[in-house]
């Protein structure tokens, strides 16, 4: 991931600037160290080129630099996804990212991995932004920081009740693991 991670950063200067609303999409192709024993991409793969999909939305819609400079930095909260086919080695892909809502504290991002025009898998992200200084970026904050309109996108109810339904409690709360 480190190599693509480079390389996504020296050519991001030759692809189209976006908004930071705009759908951004990153072509890939499936290598072999992405592959499991079933020789097809491996499922923990997919969520490490979401990552790369997040970061080069962030960097071609110029928030990065202002995030950056402002010492906030993005962390996924939770995520899911979910396979419609298998990606192939050496096949190329798509991932297009897309930032379909806000709630009073994170971030829901859209991810799909589209082969063609089809669909192979989807998967959503509910991101936070915190300070390097310590302590949480409220939307509010964030909307201001980067100058956009967050009350335009409308999070689906459904994942809503997803983000709701697998939140474990703050970091500073207690979280015993206990199977019984």
């Amino acid at each position: 991931m480190i190599f693509r991670t480079i390389l996504m950063r020296l050519f991001r200067r030759r692809v189209r600037r976006l908004h930071i609303h705009d759908v951004a999409r990153a072509r890939f192709r499936v290598l072999p160290t992405d592959l499991d024993v079933f020789r097809h991409m491996n499922n923990g793969v997919y969520l490490s080129i979401m990552d790369l999909g997040r970061l080069d939305l962030l960097q071609r819609s110029g928030v990065w630099e202002t995030l950056d400079r402002l010492g906030f930095y993005p962390v996924v909260g939770s995520e899911t996804i979910t396979f419609r086919r298998s990606l192939q080695p050496w096949q190329r892909y798509t991932l297009e990212t897309k930032i379909i809502g806000y709630d009073a504290k994170a971030v829901y991002v859209e991810q799909r991995f589209v082969v063609g025009r089809e669909v192979y898998a989807v998967g959503f992200v509910r991101g936070r932004f915190l300070r390097r200084s310590g302590g949480t970026v409220g939307i509010p904050e964030l909307a201001q920081a980067i100058g956009v309109d967050v009350t335009r996108l409308e999070v689906p109810q459904w994942l809503l009740r997803w983000a709701t339904e697998v939140a474990l409690p703050p970091s500073r709360g207690v979280a015993t693991s206990d199977w019984t």
